[in-house]
């Protein structure tokens, strides 16, 4: 059989099957488009996310030019960034050479400024709405663009939000309906739209829809002449133009996953999406036909032209974007090459310490901790401090005293196992209290006779505290009650036996190497950030923790170690803690960098604590510059402090801003560098995982956050407009804790605000893949990429850098395309 005849078979077998239903083609189109978008956490629980994780199966460089190409998406520099960077020297041009030799890119890439003009000329994809509107009186009438995206999101917001105004029950709609159905009833419902666009008759064209999403896609594709080769790009196009509420969807396919990772399917609700959006598109074919027959047939060779021409207009945007890849390349070797060789020379001048620690202090590997660690351990040579993921490997939800649900406190990567819950009297007693006043409130303001006087009397009461506030902002972080903890298997709800929580400790300990030495003490030191008005505040906190301060973890996991029964079936599995040492729970507030000791203060020696307090004002001073606060002012701590609990203020941390490195070998190799904050940094030391159990977990876990974090940060200085959430400022929040629109309207945004990453005069995060370093042997390594697909992928497709350490010889060479190179 020749392959025209294969052809002509497949293509009469998918018209065959068009009949009844969509063709394979076009079903592996929408399939694909769906799963083109990363979820997206809500603001209680706020965590990094990569925006372009459900596409690390394909090369950067190939994600990069298509949503350029359909939805005019950075994701690169601009060529100013790199011409700064060459200027003032940090850029050179033997980087550029090795970059152009890495990339094997032959063409012209030191002009920028041809560059510059190359990518001005790029024409980009256009929606049957962007064509309408290039014919639209833009004067006198809103732009289809503009109100199809708020119309779309103004529902999403009344349907996903709790017990919202689109409660099936008020609307008398089944609840079996679909997404895109329960739009359907809303939006016949909705007279105004027609006279809002000054479009009379639009509401006969919206109420002539099909009833299902099949038929709706059908019934577009025929009509609108779409090929199933051109329909992902399409479908993809369209779902960028809802990017935010895209991904809120794909966050609760994703908790449903995680639920029941057995039975999840593809996400029907993402479907329903594009099928809402793919609506209008439909509608304004129609109406343009019907009702602008002068504008119909232009409008028709102009969606033909757009259909034909999009694999030149991808293949175009991947060309031009060609010599900036060569610049961000050059930018990430610049990073690179001085760090490689601190590393190279700590390992050959470095020995391991000797000396028994007085103290150890166990930080979470967040890149804020870097700068604490190295300010503690110059206190005292008696210090040993070590980097283990924030959550401390407790898979666990926390339920309060006193509430009914329970908090994740745990990677997004992961679901709960364990429930851990306070059932302490007096704080189920300050729960109730609190919730019976907030219901009080609630239902005195919901009345009739205070709904015009709820706000006027409510800021009256309120005034007081609104001016303490304003001038002598004070913090009001509340500790945790931890006081009576039960531990329960979450699926069953069964209490854990002393062998089940000496199992996990177990585990625990082996994955921080810590199962030999014991100091007297040992600080589990988590992190928090508190600070006030402030819709993103979670994003501060510990993203290991699921979005929560590390502290539930720290009390936890000391309670655990700390238990006679736990220690003794721990030392029948030959790990035996010293009968004189104690593990102390503590909170590093990122802020100010203070490190709280959350029980046992007296329990620490003098001394030890008077190295907590030098190790605090050290590092805070070293931060003061970048907060715009003088390093020499007596008051900076109070000054920090206050900045915390301003409710105006909009920068109160940089967070995780200008994170480039993960570093997974012996604190011994990073104690003497000053990484500045920039690395996340994880103990491991090979010789002691025997089978390399540890080091798959540290690759297929913490390195696969971290990276979400960093191309979190990337991506929302990369383009703020699409993958950040704008102005901190104009910001409202939605549905309570679901995310926040800029200003009233548009789409739901995601990703950082522009206060997290830019300090009104430059960015404070410079977007440079994530180079990871990994001390251990090569074939280990190399194994543990080869069994997992979302590894290989992620570095074969330049998603980030995985290089080699030998800690012995302190040589480095780099894994990518399943070969070694020495760097």
């Amino acid at each position: 059989m020749t392959a025209h005849e294969k052809a002509s078979i497949e293509q009469a077998t998918e018209t065959s099957l068009a009949l009844d239903g969509l063709t394979p083609a076009q079903e592996r189109a929408l399939e694909r488009a769906c799963a083109s978008v990363a979820p997206s956490w809500p603001l209680d629980r706020l965590i990094a996310v990569s925006p372009f994780w459900a596409m690390r199966d394909e090369r950067f460089q190939e994600v990069a030019a298509r949503l350029s190409a359909l939805a005019y998406t950075h994701c690169l520099m601009p060529p100013s960034h790199y011409l700064d960077r060459w200027q003032r020297g940090l850029i050179t041009e033997a980087h550029l050479t090795l970059a152009a030799e890495q990339l094997d890119y032959q063409g012209g890439y030191r002009n920028l400024l041809e560059v510059v003009k190359t990518l001005s000329r790029l024409p980009h994809w256009h929606n049957i709405s962007d064509l309408v509107d290039a014919r639209r009186d833009r004067q006198h009438k809103m732009a289809w663009r503009d109100e199809i995206t708020h119309q779309i999101s103004q529902f999403c917001a009344a349907y996903f939000q709790e017990d919202g105004p689109l409660n099936p029950e008020r609307l008398s709609i089944e609840p079996s309906q679909s997404l895109y159905q329960h739009w359907l009833t809303v939006t016949h419902m909705d007279r105004g739209i027609a006279i809002l666009m000054d479009e009379p008759g639009l509401d006969r064209y919206l109420r002539n829809l099909p009833q299902t999403e099949d038929g709706l896609f059908r019934a577009a594709i025929e009509e609108l002449g779409i090929e199933a080769s051109r329909l992902g790009d399409y479908a993809q196009a369209l779902l960028l133009d809802i990017n935010g509420w895209a991904a809120w969807v794909a966050y609760q396919d994703w908790q449903e996953a995680l639920a029941n990772p057995d039975t999840a399917t593809g996400s029907a609700s993402m479907r329903s999406l594009l099928a809402i959006r793919l609506a209008w598109e439909l509608v304004l074919w129609r109406y343009t036909a019907n009702e602008r027959p002068d504008q119909a047939e232009r409008l028709r060779t102009l969606w033909q032209r757009e259909l034909e021409e999009v694999p030149e207009l991808l293949e175009r945007h991947r060309r031009a974007q060609q010599p900036l890849w060569v610049w961000q390349t050059a930018a990430e070797l610049a990073y690179q090459q001085p760090l490689q060789q601190a590393l190279s020379d700590s390992v050959r001048t470095s020995p391991p310490a000797t000396t028994e620690p007085a103290l150890q202090a166990v930080f979470c590997i967040d890149v804020r901790s870097e700068p604490l660690r190295r300010a503690l351990e110059q206190q005292s040579g008696a210090i040993q401090t070590l980097g283990f993921a924030g959550f401390f490997g407790l898979p666990l939800s926390y339920c309060p005293a006193g509430a009914s649900l329970a908090q994740p406190h745990l990677p997004g990567l992961l679901a709960p196992q364990i429930t851990l819950k306070d059932e302490s009297l007096q704080g189920a007693r300050r729960s109730a209290q609190k919730l019976n006043w907030r219901a009080r409130l609630q239902e005195w303001s919901q009345t009739a006779t205070t709904t015009f006087t709820a706000v006027e009397a409510g800021g009256l009461l309120y005034a007081g505290k609104l001016l303490r506030r304003s001038l002598a902002p004070k913090a009001t972080h509340a500790p945790q009650t931890v006081e009576s903890l039960t531990w329960q298997w979450r699926e069953t709800g069964k209490p854990l036996s002393i062998a089940d929580k000496a199992e996990i400790a177990h585990t625990v300990l082996s994955a921080m190497g810590l199962t030999e030495r014991f100091a007297p003490r040992i600080l589990l030191v988590g992190h928090g950030s508190h600070s006030s008005n402030n819709p993103h505040a979670a994003g501060l906190e510990c993203g290991a923790c699921g979005g929560q301060s590390g502290e539930v973890s720290v009390r936890a996991l000391a309670q655990l170690l700390n238990d006679p029964a736990i220690r003794s079936a721990l030392a029948e599995a030959g790990i035996e803690i010293p009968a004189q040492s104690r593990f102390v729970p503590a909170l590093h507030h990122t802020i100010t960098d203070r490190i709280e000791l959350l029980e046992d203060r007296e329990g620490l020696p003098q001394t030890q604590q008077q190295w907590l307090e030098q190790a605090s004002n050290q590092a805070r001073r070293a931060r003061a510059v970048s907060q715009g606060l003088a390093p020499d002012d007596a008051t900076l701590s109070d000054r920090l402090e206050r900045r915390g609990a301003d409710w105006s203020q909009t920068r109160p941390e940089w967070g995780l801003a200008n994170n480039a490195s993960f570093i997974v070998a012996p604190r011994s190799v990073t104690a003497p560098l000053d990484l500045e904050g920039r690395s996340f940094l994880h103990d491991y030391d090979w010789r002691t995982d025997r089978d390399f159990q540890r080091l798959e977990l540290i690759m297929t876990a913490p390195m696969v956050v971290t990276h979400w974090i960093n191309m979190q940060y990337n991506s929302s200085t990369l383009d703020n407009r699409k993958f950040g959430s704008g102005n901190k400022v104009l910001h409202n929040v939605v549905g309570g804790h679901i995310g926040v629109f800029e200003g009233n309207g548009g789409d739901l945004r995601i990703g950082l605000p522009l206060q997290s990453l830019h300090n009104g005069e430059r960015w404070m995060h410079e977007p440079l893949r994530l180079s990871v370093y990994l001390a251990a042997p090569q074939e280990a390594i190399e194994s543990v990429i080869q069994r997992h697909d979302t590894l290989r992928s992620l570095v074969n497709n330049g998603w980030l850098y995985i290089f080699q350490l030998n800690d012995q010889d302190g040589d480095i060479h780099r894994y990518a395309q399943d070969r070694w190179t020495a760097a």
